[in-house]
């Protein structure tokens, strides 16, 4: 009897060091801790522990991304719900973490399956706060696996950064050409977060932090969220995060000089993940543990300071879902909207700084000067850090936009971020202000699969405008202004325009030829006394012209009827009055 008990005792023990064994992750399970979970091992994972925790953890697949896999979102809610809608009536707020977008940078992926682990394992999921993890979301490039970033210092293998599609997920959040991306919006737009963590590694500087944090720009944030973030939340987490033994400094853009110059705040415009989120009022973070720390130490850190975003979520989650209320409502009733930023060198702060004495020496490669950090001298000094931006470029907005139903990806993307937006019940002409897009460069070479548009020059035109049944009118008095603004107006760092979504007004549709037009712009040019001072008067400011029959008719042609009124003429038109319109 004693021995059958004795073999029981044994045989339950095996069964739950087998069980504890199995809830750890492939880091966990490493011996050098330098393993990073493949993309069937992240999922099989996270199945694995839903079938342990079914009742406090869901598992969802959204849309496809371009590697033919859904993205998977796991959800963890202490009280289990898992109904978004009935989430927000119950106030709680939604803590949406991302990643792996850059599957070379991968501790978030480990770290997250760890954190989840424990806490509910432990049963210390937050009460106030559903969390949302995206598992991989560059599935594409995990499962290209291999070494790709010689700068990093380790895991031993790792995925790429590009996706199916060879596109940085990471610059994709406007243009969404990529299926990720319009996975990602369905995600966003369905739990609607009112915070949102990218989890990264960096590049560049040595220094002796093993974190850097990015946070959405002060100076581009909205205001209310702005003062919560610089005044409370973000000092919190560098309080923590130093108690926790991971200090941290802002993320630190240098790559070529020492951080001994200074570092500039990171500006993440809405090509990126939080400037796109930041669009929608979310409060917005990025780690960026430094790449030639050990993996374990990055993991590590990375796992501190998701505990410790979410401790302050749910301490703060009354607050934080009160700022979000009133920054939806200021956005929804404001007026002028920033559309392009840029650092003011003119105001400058200190920082004090841990760094590694850089120097110059003998490069074994080219026999020339080569930086380098010493890190056996170390220091602790002020630097300087320019964290203050200046507006660029803004816009009023107009009583609504009236996008022509043709243009069929914006629509789309609009209804996938879930803009409000009306149809026309009839053919219309209406009284609006349209742009003429007048100069404006174009990249030489593309980016990320475009020639993206700069300094857009613009000329504002009231004219009589026809549109269609079906056409679709935008109010901008809702919390998503910011987005419907900063992707509408042209002239915006990141518009639909700059990302080529409107190339095809660029080009001429109709021509002439020249000796059947001599005939009608000499008439033109007899019946219009106007047209012929004017020409008269180009010709005396310009020599060439004067010369060449050609550009003359051209000329004419140019400011006679028969040009088309479509040549340069942005399509979405501004209504600057109120106007009864019929809608459906």
């Amino acid at each position: 009897m004693l021995t059958i008990k004795k073999l029981l005792i044994a045989f339950l023990a095996f069964c739950i060091s087998a069980q504890a064994k199995a809830q750890l992750t492939p880091f966990e399970l490493s011996k050098d801790k330098n393993y990073t979970a493949t993309y069937a091992e992240v999922i099989s994972y996270y199945q694995k522990l839903n079938k342990l925790y079914p009742q406090q953890m869901h598992l969802f697949n959204y849309g496809m991304t371009d590697v033919g896999k859904p993205l998977t979102l796991i959800v963890l809610s202490r009280d289990k719900v898992f109904d978004p809608a009935l989430i927000k009536k119950q106030n709680k707020r939604v803590l949406l973490i991302n990643n792996g977008i850059h599957p070379g940078e991968p501790e978030g992926i480990d770290a997250s399956m760890m954190l989840c682990r424990d806490l509910l394992k432990g049963n210390k999921l937050p009460k106030d706060v559903v969390l949302c993890f995206i598992a991989l979301y560059n599935i594409d490039g995990s499962l290209n696996r291999g070494v790709s970033r010689p700068n990093q210092n380790g895991p031993r293998a790792y995925g790429f950064r590009g996706n199916y599609r060879n596109l940085d997920l990471n610059r994709d959040f406007i243009k969404a050409d990529s299926r990720n991306a319009l996975a990602f919006m369905q995600i966003l737009n369905t739990w609607q977060p009112e915070v949102f963590l990218d989890n990264h590694t960096s590049d560049g500087a040595d220094y002796q932090y093993v974190m850097t944090l990015i946070e959405t720009q002060k100076d581009k944030q909205n205001p209310i969220l702005a003062n919560y973030t610089s005044k409370t939340l973000s000092l919190e987490l560098y309080r923590r995060m130093k108690k926790d033994g991971y200090e941290m400094t802002p993320y630190v853009e240098s790559e070529e000089t020492s951080p001994d110059s200074g570092i500039v705040a990171f500006l993440e415009t809405p090509r990126f993940a939080t400037g796109y989120t930041s669009q929608h009022n979310i409060i917005s973070y990025i780690t960026e543990t430094h790449m030639l720390k050990s993996f374990d130490k990055r993991l590590y850190s990375t796992y501190d300071f998701m505990v410790d975003l979410m401790d302050i979520c749910q301490r703060d989650h009354e607050l934080i879902g009160e700022l979000k209320h009133k920054a939806d409502e200021q956005v929804a009733h404001q007026k002028t909207f920033a559309l392009n930023w840029d650092v003011d060198m003119s105001r400058v702060d200190t920082l004090l700084f841990k760094g590694y004495t850089a120097g110059y020496k003998t490069s074994e490669v080219s026999g020339l000067k080569r930086l380098y950090y010493d890190e056996s001298k170390p220091y602790t000094k002020p630097i300087k850090y320019y964290d203050n931006y200046k507006v660029t470029a803004s816009a009023d907005k107009p009583i609504a936009y009236i996008i022509p139903q043709a243009w069929g990806k914006v629509i789309d993307l609009f209804k996938l971020n879930k803009v409000t937006m009306h149809r026309l019940t009839h053919d219309t002409t209406l009284d609006m202000q349209m742009y003429y897009i007048g100069d404006f460069k174009t990249a030489p070479r593309p980016y990320e699969g475009n020639y993206l548009h700069s300094d857009v020059h613009l000329t504002p035109v009231n004219m009589p405008v026809k549109f269609y049944e079906g056409d679709y009118v935008v109010y901008p008095d809702q919390s998503l202004n910011r987005y419907i603004v900063e992707t509408l107006e042209p002239q915006g760092v990141d518009s639909f325009f700059a990302w080529n979504f409107f190339d095809s007004v660029l080009g001429e549709k109709e021509y002439y030829s020249d000796y059947v037009f001599e005939d009608i712009a000499a008439k033109l040019l007899k019946d219009n006394p106007d047209l012929r001072k004017k020409l008269d008067d180009a010709k005396a400011k310009d020599p060439k012209l004067a010369g060449s029959t050609s550009a003359q008719l051209n000329f004419v042609y140019r400011n006679s009827p028969y040009f088309e009124k479509t040549y340069l003429r942005y399509p979405v038109g501004r209504l600057m009055a109120n106007t009864k319109l019929d809608l459906n």
